[in-house]
Formats: C-alpha cells, structure tokens, sequence
C-alpha cells in the first residue's frame, strides 16, 4: 500500500531552489534510507513531505489510512530537537509514557503493554537507567534519545527520523537499526531514516533515496530498490 509520494517537487529557501524535481514513493512495510553529502536538503524533504513546507511546485500525498483502514499515524523526529530548559518538570519516564496516550485522551489509563512498550522504547535509546531524571537536567544527546524513545512508543505507522543515531557507539547503532528493522517486518511499519551511516545501516533497508545535484541546480532523487546499486555492486 502506498502511504506517501512526490512528484516533480521544486523548493527553495531564496530564489534558487534547493529541491528541483524531486520524486518518489513511500509504501508500507520498508526501511527506507535518506542519503546524500552536507547541505543536500535531506531535513528539508522530509519537512515538505510531512507538510511543514509548501512546496513551489509538485505534488505531495500522504494516506489517510493505514492498511488496516484506520487513521494514519506519523510520528517525526527532527534533528535536534529537545530544547528542555534546566527547569523543565518532566521526568523521562513521564514524557516517553505521554506518547502512548491517543490523540485526546489524556485520562487513559495505561495497562502493562503500555508500560512494556515505554520501557522497550527507552532501552532501546540506551536511556532506561535514565527513566527517573529530570529531562532539564539531561545532556543535548540524552534529550534527543528521549525524544527518539517517546516516538518509539506511540507506535506510528509512519516514523520519520532525521538522523537519529547521532551520538550514539556502534553498538547502539547496530541495536537502533535491529529494532527498526524489526519494527518493519513483524509489525509492518514504515520507517524512514536520513543516515551518515550508510555502510552501516545498508543491509536492513529495502529502499534508498539518494539526492544527488540537478543538472539544473537543486537536489533531485536517484531511488533505489536495490541497495547494493548505490554503492555500484552487483545485485
């Protein structure tokens, strides 16, 4: 099933467009990776798909539905994103167990699968030890993991993540994708990933999308299935 696709998208910041004809599909159940060198407007596609830039030209569409024909989830991790003040109230637990609350249902009460997922999400990011800290006292990347962690635990059908292993040791990072990969073969989740990684990260994708420069300025996509073909090898 196809949950998102661009067609011949053209954006920019100035006069000159930092995305010229980009396209591509996006359907459920792939590990998908983003990749490209600095400056490649890879935070910036993900933005105009998500619908947080308008783009100049093109079409963007997301489904409403998952395949089970109920509303769309999407959950989106940016880079650098918590932002926390020292004073902030919260601890871990409690902001990573706020995403296991639907949409307008603040007074849920939470059962064990909640609790298991919110633990599962936040030993996934290396932050469970972590769970009664205040969040304004956590470093930058301790703040991130926990931004990264409540995603995890809303289970989105669609999870956008802007370079999410940041800071994190090999390890972690080979754990971080296991999970994903997990996520997307047993429960038929979308993920999609901007990655550095790339030689790392390779062989849990089923799809890579690489911006490259236009001929005409801009970044355009090159799209593919076979993974082996962005580094040149044979299938």
């Amino acid at each position: 099933m196809k949950l998102a696709s661009l067609h011949n998208i053209v954006f920019g910041y100035t006069h000159v467009p930092a995305l010229n004809g980009v396209s591509f599909e996006l359907n459920s159940g792939e590990f998908v990776g983003i990749t490209g060198p600095n400056g490649a407007s890879k935070s910036t596609m993900l933005k105009v798909m998500l619908g947080l830039l308008k783009p100049w030209e093109g079409e963007v569409n997301i489904s409403k539905k998952n395949c089970d024909g109920k509303r769309l989830t999407i959950g989106y991790v940016p880079q650098q994103i918590a932002s926390f003040n020292v004073g902030f109230p919260s601890t871990v637990i409690e902001l990573v167990r706020s995403g296991r609350y639907p949409r307008g249902k603040w007074f849920k009460r939470l059962d064990e699968n909640d609790d298991l997922q919110v633990k599962n999400a936040l030993e996934m990011v290396g932050m469970w030890e972590y769970r009664h800290h205040k969040i304004g006292a956590l470093s930058g990347g301790q703040k991130q993991k926990i931004c990264i962690a409540r995603t995890l635990a809303s289970e989105p059908d669609l999870l956008v993540l802007d370079e999410p292993t940041t800071g994190m040791d090999f390890e972690s990072r080979k754990g971080f994708y296991e999970f994903m990969s997990h996520q997307v073969k047993k429960h038929n989740r979308t993920v999609v990933m901007v990655t550095h990684d790339q030689d790392e990260v390779e062989d849990y994708l089923d799809k890579i999308i690489h911006l490259e420069k236009g001929e005409q300025g801009g970044w355009k996509c090159l799209t593919l299935n076979s993974c082996n073909g962005r580094f040149g090898l044979a299938d």
